[in-house]
């Protein structure tokens, strides 16, 4: 709560833990006189260089519980905090999801937050299944909508018998891609976080990505050459829409909770 209202009263811009970490966590915590150290790097810091406030994890060798994940906040000026602009990237380059590293940087007891363990689905991490993945593909899912308007206003001046066939093919995936969207947002605002929601969400997770993927393999297909040329602005969604590929969790992690939920078995198995 007092994060919250700081973040409110300050107009903190904060920036969250890239793809380096999710069940498993990145980076070393070690318990010294008031709090921690933390050592790390992480990988997809997006807009790191225009935050205040970096949340992210370490795992600390707790005595008694062993291996176990700390969440934690750094300010982005704290000593041993550093942007490596490695960046370079086929798509997705205004997000400027640059390494952040982080050497031996005080965190004090007070700021630690939640704890769990290493590798294992934790009812956070449940929630932030179900609320972040409609958000995220959210932004895709424009770029795919971008690509199929792109896409028609070049196919209306063409004179050719089989372009309404890949335009149709085209709405297909698109509406595919809608369709599943919608049902994210709708789980995001009903359902309760667990294992059955998150197994759910992740397969939509999938299907909503191979959706948009097609849709513009289709726009630049309907395009034809032209898309090929930077000028039309496809080659650039086309590069955007990649990254869809790399949130978490990917497909086959996805159809693997999912098929381990519907054996009966432990999804952390």
């Amino acid at each position: 709560e007092g994060m919250l209202k700081r973040v409110a009263a300050e107009k903190l811009v904060l920036v969250s833990t890239g793809g380096s970490d999710w069940l498993a966590g990145s980076g070393k915590l070690e318990k010294v006189e008031g709090g921690f150290r933390i050592t790390g790097r992480k990988i997809f810091g997006s807009g790191g260089m225009g935050a205040d406030l970096f949340l992210t994890m370490g795992i600390y060798d707790d005595p008694k519980d062993g291996p176990t994940i700390i969440h934690v906040p750094v300010p982005m000026k704290a000593e041993g905090v550093k942007i490596l602009e490695t960046w370079k990237v086929l798509g997705m380059r205004g997000t400027a999801s640059n390494d952040i590293i982080l050497e031996n940087v005080f965190i004090p007891d007070a700021a630690t937050g939640l704890r769990r363990p290493v590798g294992k689905w934790h009812p956070m991490m449940h929630t932030v299944a179900m609320i972040a993945l409609p958000i995220v593909y959210g932004a895709y899912l424009g770029a795919a909508e971008a690509a199929r308007d792109i896409a028609l206003s070049i196919a209306r001046k063409k004179n050719d018998e089989a372009i309404a066939y890949l335009v149709g093919e085209m709405e297909n995936q698109l509406v595919t891609a809608q369709i599943v969207h919608a049902s994210m947002v709708e789980m995001a605002a009903k359902e309760k976080p667990g294992k059955e929601t998150t197994s759910a969400m992740l397969a939509r997770r999938t299907v909503i990505g191979q959706a948009i993927l097609k849709t513009v393999d289709k726009a630049m297909e309907t395009a034809g050459g032209v898309g090929f040329f930077r000028e039309t602005g496809l080659e650039r969604l086309f590069r955007d829409v990649q990254a869809s590929r790399y949130h978490p969790a990917p497909e086959k992690t996805q159809t693997r909770i999912t098929g381990r939920l519907l054996l009966g078995l432990d999804i952390d198995g």
